[in-house]
């Protein structure tokens, strides 16, 4: 099977060294949810929007869950190393730089791009994390000094505690991240603050 198996989109970027931006879908979405948002956060940078392998009740996701908030970490493990492969294959097929992508995750497709700064610290840049909760807590400690994050968070959001958005903060941390916590008024959904605050932080870089 090949690594490019997923589902997805390419837009390419309009210069030749500008970042790739890594569009992850929350449940239910798919590889055109983020499309706009990635143009409006990131402008004139290339797009790679892969849709997620895993169906819940029809819904696509990047990994497996057994309840809200419970999730599957073996499967967790095994996507994101998937993920990884096809990041590179892309790089490979797109022609573009796998040193300079950043991901912009929402709800569950933040999930997965958290799990991708723990498990395999070299493949992302940098990350903006919308409404993110920790995925799991890596065996070993990774390094992603270096490695810029923002992590935007509703005060109150239904399915993402306050304890779980801090302790993923932390955890990032303490593996040498740069890490921005934003608090946003509102709940699991998106507000135009959080556009505000991806744009400044990716336009930022």
């Amino acid at each position: 099977m090949s690594e490019l198996d997923f589902i997805h989109r390419w837009i390419p970027a309009e210069s030749p060294d500008a970042p790739v931006l890594l569009l992850l879908h929350g449940t239910g979405g798919n590889e055109n949810d983020l499309i706009e948002i990635g143009r409006t956060v990131a402008p004139g940078c290339a797009l790679l929007s892969p849709r997620g392998k895993v169906l819940e009740n029809g819904m696509p996701r990047f990994f497996r869950r057994f309840a809200e908030g419970v999730f599957d970490e073996a499967d967790i493990r095994a996507r994101a190393a998937e993920l990884t492969a096809f990041i590179g294959a892309a790089a490979d097929e797109y022609l573009f730089d796998k040193q300079n992508v950043w991901a912009l995750g929402y709800s569950n497709g933040a999930n997965i791009a958290a799990a991708l700064l723990l498990l395999h610290p070299q493949i992302l840049s940098g990350a903006v994390l919308l409404r993110a909760m920790v995925p799991l807590v890596p065996e070993e400690k990774p390094d992603l000094s270096g490695t810029r994050v923002l992590l935007c968070e509703g005060t109150h959001d239904s399915i993402v505690s306050p304890e779980n958005a801090e302790e993923l903060t932390n955890l990032l941390r303490w593996a040498g991240a740069d890490v921005e916590l934003r608090w946003q008024a509102g709940g699991h959904g998106l507000t135009a603050d959080d556009m505000s605050a991806a744009h400044e932080f990716l336009m930022r870089e």
